[in-house]
């Protein structure tokens, strides 16, 4: 076969595990310059350091967000693990400060990995009534010191949202950085960056691809420096993701933007359902008037939407009542709305709180509920005949 330019406007997958160095004095060079850790090297080596089809998929992510770069990862968490592990310096590692109101997961990781594991001096802000107060955030950094502060803008499973901007500008005033793990709001609500945020990161398996059919985590950022530091230490762990997965993602981000605005729409609309029906205690969502933190979330995101999860909680006389509910729910939507422990979906999907978190959040009733961009009107039927099914 012939080589020879492809009419093809998409990068194809580049399988490759080593690439063609062709003699000693250009694999000196490319080695050479591979300590550089540039975003997108003049030669390309290995796949685990970087991939030119993994590199086209960032250089996407890049213009949703508006970023210097991306750095793709193969899952949500191991974005996490470098975000948090380029500021780790041996025993010059300050104290790293991290929002309570956090994702499982990343507090999994926090306790195993980074306390457990590593031993380092990990320090945790809580809420008070579901609001962070920030004259008290402002104390804990300026005592504390930490290297950074990290925060989700739309909080895993509770919803929420910090006022992000001023607790950006806090953090700024004593030379901390920030982290934001934007998950939930995604770059159509919100772009950290723009308000002075360090890194952002994503489980871009969520509403970047958005179908449920792939893990991926995206680490963004401005700071050549960071990116640096990141790039070598996914070099050296092995967090790369594979051309394939890379090659779908990009595919996928397409639609990113119409996808998520639907799930959005839907989300508000079914929240106002739950809001009204009876046998619910209380519906968790930041576009309500009754959430916790809706003025941050109007301050933060606009008029751009709320974000597309829901948690709400059934009543009941004890606790045997409200888990009897809980189930009769999730039973009288199984045909169409699945118990699937992942959100983002095509279709809706839901995961029962305390069976994941109950450690954390002891309630037999409650609920996270992920609208899809399925058409709403399905979505609206099926609840309506899980709620008479739950009573």
């Amino acid at each position: 076969m012939k080589r020879k330019e492809i009419n093809s406007p998409r990068i194809p997958v580049y399988r490759d595990a080593g690439f063609e160095l062709y003699d000693a004095s250009i694999t000196s060079e490319a080695f050479r310059k591979e300590s550089d850790n540039e975003r997108e090297p003049d030669l390309y080596i290995y796949s685990r350091y970087r991939n030119p089809t993994v590199v086209a998929a960032e250089e996407e992510i890049m213009k949703i967000e508006g970023s210097e770069w991306a750095l793709l990862t193969q899952s949500g968490m191991s974005a996490i693990d470098i975000a948090v592990s380029v500021f780790q310096c041996g025993n010059q590692t300050k104290p790293w400060l991290f929002f309570s109101e956090i994702y499982g997961g990343t507090i999994s990781y926090i306790d195993t990995v980074l306390k457990n594991r590593r031993g380092l001096d990990i320090h945790t802000f809580l809420p008070v009534n579901e609001k962070y107060d920030l004259v008290e955030f402002e104390n804990t950094v300026r005592t504390l010191k930490p290297e950074f502060v990290y925060i989700e803008a739309i909080s895993n499973p509770m919803l929420i949202v910090p006022d992000a901007e001023k607790i950006i500008g806090i953090a700024g005033k004593y030379n901390c950085r920030v982290i934001v793990d934007n998950t939930f709001a995604t770059p159509v609500l919100w772009k950290p960056l723009e308000s002075g945020a360090d890194i952002v990161i994503y489980s871009a398996t969520k509403y970047f691809s958005g179908h449920g059919n792939l893990t991926a985590g995206v680490i963004c950022g401005n700071d050549p420096g960071i990116m640096k530091a990141a790039i070598e230490y996914r070099k050296i762990v092995g967090h790369m993701i594979s051309p394939d997965d890379a090659y779908r993602l990009q595919t996928q981000i397409l639609s990113f933007e119409l996808r998520f605005r639907q799930q959005c729409s839907n989300a508000d609309r079914i929240s106002e359902i739950l809001n009204e029906a009876p046998g619910i205690r209380k519906v968790w969502f930041p576009g309500l008037q009754v959430h916790p933190t809706h003025s941050e979330a109007v301050r933060l995101f606009g008029n751009k939407g709320s974000g597309a999860m829901i948690t709400f909680d059934f009543d009941g006389k004890d606790e045997n009542e409200k888990r009897l509910r809980r189930d009769n729910f999730i039973q009288g939507v199984s045909d169409k709305i699945k118990l699937i422990p992942s959100l983002g979906n095509p279709r809706t999907i839901l995961i029962p709180v305390e069976a994941v978190w109950g450690a954390k959040y002891p309630e037999p009733g409650m609920i996270r509920l992920s609208p899809g961009f399925e058409d709403y009107e399905v979505i609206r039927a099926t609840i309506e005949q899980g709620l008479k099914a739950a009573l």
